[in-house]
């Protein structure tokens, strides 16, 4: 993975943006974490209206359900919880199906200081991207404060749509 600075995202958009038109797709996010910070960073490039449809910024469990259909089920007590595979896989396929996108990547992690739970401690941000019916996905453990682990979960999310569509 890149270097954790705000100085290799235009770069890592722009190629992107190259990808994206070159194969005629359309993107959207679905953010908690980062709370539009990756939508943020592909609409600073020029042009972008171009392959750029939507950034959902869905920061609570009940915005997760209303917007992106994520199951209700998934934030109960017994339920994976808000940051797991289960919930971003489901955030990147209600991105797809309540945008024009045929591209997404969902971003949900506990950037701290506090919200760590056990087996899931600051830092953990997990990602998933889609496109086609290929589906990945990643659960990262970032150090640093509250501005390194989001920072570290928008270029992992913009490096892992770039590694999707290549």
């Amino acid at each position: 993975m890149t270097k954790y600075s705000v100085s290799c995202i235009p770069d890592l958009v722009k190629r992107l943006s190259n990808r994206l038109l070159a194969k005629k797709l359309i993107m959207a996010t679905a953010e908690s974490c980062t709370g539009g910070w990756v939508a943020e960073s592909l609409t600073a490039l020029a042009g972008s209206s171009n392959w750029f449809d939507t950034g959902f910024v869905t920061y609570s469990n009940n915005a997760k359900q209303h917007l992106l259909e994520v199951p209700s089920s998934y934030f109960e007590y017994d339920g994976p919880g808000a940051v797991s595979e289960e919930v971003v896989l489901a955030m990147a396929s209600g991105a797809i199906k309540n945008s024009r996108a045929n591209v997404a990547v969902a971003v949900s992690g506990i950037a701290g200081p506090d919200g760590d739970s056990a087996g899931k401690p600051v830092g953990t941000v997990w990602i998933a991207w889609q496109w086609e019916g290929k589906t990945l996905s990643r659960c990262f453990c970032f150090n640093g404060e509250r501005e390194a682990v989001r920072l570290a979960a928008v270029i992992a999310a913009l490096e892992g749509t770039l590694t999707l569509v290549d």
